[in-house]
């Protein structure tokens, strides 16, 4: 409901706004005609004429993407709080049913992988969070080192097989051809959440088959490229671009069934940044997979 009457009010105000600049039309154009004789007045009319249409052209723009961000922030936030209240009332359910109940050894067990589980969520969820938080505010400081980048890959697979329960076939690791190391200098802990949150964003909207292929391409001797390649929803042409802003989630049906926040690959795009890097994503469409491609410098300036 509150999605269709922020539609409803995108559409008033492009309407108004069209209206509005109609009638400028009109009446500055009626003036014109009646006053072409007066070339001062004629001037002063044009130069009055454009101010007006500039002033609600930039008006109407304005407020159809403050209703856009409003949008996309109230999503977010609905996000979040799911993300929040979800692991904390499943850790307070086998936290009761713990102290109400005699448990077994093996199922006590099961309960305490399944908090630690429910713990990890909810920490990764402040995690980002608080990351996107200082992204946001591009001061944050690089601890810059040299960093085999190869090895940094891996574990970030790893992580990511642990986390979401896979099997390491699911990702697979296309390594570079001459088999040497691939060194970088930046900063690892920031390069590993940057990796980290293009797989996991690889792996969910995967569905229920995770293929993910993960390559490094070393053929520019100044930068490196990481591609990670999945077979999962795709995403539309228009949407390439926006998927990077924050709390921007793609709208389609399949992508809104999966969990998160919106703020992964907007930190994973301040983070290339940081570095003097870019990220982009390719698609072919819906259900034809994605690819996330992570450009950064071997040495930063």
């Amino acid at each position: 409901m509150r999605l269709t009457g922020r539609r409803k009010a995108i559409a008033f105000f492009v309407i108004l706004g069209i209206c509005l600049v109609t009638a400028a039309v009109f009446l500055t154009g009626s003036w014109i005609i009646l006053n072409w004789r007066e070339r001062v007045l004629l001037f002063f009319g044009l130069v009055f004429f454009l101010a007006i249409i500039t002033g609600l052209i930039l008006n109407t723009g304005f407020l159809v993407r403050e209703i856009r961000r409003n949008e996309q922030h109230d999503s977010f936030i609905n996000a979040v709080t799911h993300e929040l209240k979800t692991p904390i009332t499943s850790v307070r359910l086998y936290l009761e049913t713990l102290q109400r109940r005699e448990v077994d050894e093996t199922q006590r067990h099961k309960f305490y992988d399944l908090m630690l589980d429910d713990m990890d969520r909810l920490r990764g969820t402040v995690d980002q969070v608080l990351k996107a938080g200082e992204v946001g505010y591009k001061h944050a400081p690089l601890h810059p080192a040299e960093i085999d980048f190869g090895a940094l890959v891996t574990e970030c697979m790893d992580l990511a097989c642990v986390r979401h329960h896979l099997d390491s076939t699911a990702l697979r690791w296309q390594q570079p051809l001459n088999g040497h190391p691939i060194t970088i200098h930046g900063d690892a802990d920031e390069l590993r959440t940057a990796i980290g949150n293009i797989l996991d964003n690889a792996i969910k909207y995967s569905g229920d088959q995770v293929e993910v292929s993960v390559q490094i391409d070393t053929s520019d001797d100044q930068r490196i490229a990481l591609r990670i390649r999945d077979k999962g929803m795709g995403i539309r042409p228009a949407e390439l671009k926006r998927i990077f802003k924050r709390f921007y989630r793609v709208p389609n049906r399949a992508a809104s069934k999966v969990k998160g926040t919106g703020l992964g690959l907007f930190i994973v795009r301040g983070i290339a940044r940081a570095h003097g890097g870019r990220v982009f994503a390719e698609s072919g469409g819906e259900a034809r997979g994605t690819t996330i491609t992570l450009e950064l410098p071997r040495n930063l300036s």
